[in-house]
């Protein structure tokens, strides 16, 4: 997997409204296929951040969503938008990478945009093409920090956009 990695590019993130940007900027640059692993400590902003991106994508298709859940639970929670299926999982409470093949993990990664929680629990599963947000905390309790760092095929076109807009 060592091959054909580019990145990483640090961004800082100040507060909740640049975290909301980004993910504002990503939605609209996902494709059917689309892997991005959201990596981070508990309480760093994952979720929220996967969040953002499915209300960003409802919000497009003209659907209102009041309540994202976390899968933390249920592992998997899908959303069908117009042209796309979003899968947000969380691994958390993943203990062996082989426990994944019943969430139906490569179904998923042929049908639709995984938003993976926790995507380092997939270990040998993690699909050679993908792009990793990894989220730090920056020097207050508001601001983060995260590095954007490609997989496999190039995701140079997404990495742009987030970057130079």
């Amino acid at each position: 997997m060592k091959n054909n990695i580019a990145g990483p590019v640090t961004l800082p993130l100040p507060d909740i409204n640049a975290v909301k940007k980004l993910a504002e900027k990503l939605a609209p640059l996902l494709c059917k296929g689309d892997v991005i692993g959201l990596s981070g400590d508990i309480g760093i902003g994952k979720t929220v951040f996967a969040r953002f991106i499915i209300k960003t994508l409802a919000s497009m298709d003209k659907i209102y969503l009041d309540h994202v859940p976390s899968p933390t639970f249920t592992l998997v929670q899908n959303y069908k938008f117009l042209n796309l299926d979003i899968f947000h999982i969380d691994l958390y409470r993943i203990q062996q990478p082989h426990e994944v093949h019943e969430l139906g993990i490569d179904d998923i990664f042929a049908d639709g945009v995984a938003l993976i929680e926790w995507p380092e629990r997939l270990g040998m599963f993690l699909p050679r093409n993908w792009l990793q947000f990894k989220f730090g905390q920056g020097t207050n309790h508001e601001e983060r920090t995260v590095d954007i760092i490609s997989y496999g095929k190039s995701h140079k076109r997404t990495m742009d956009a987030l970057i130079y807009v």
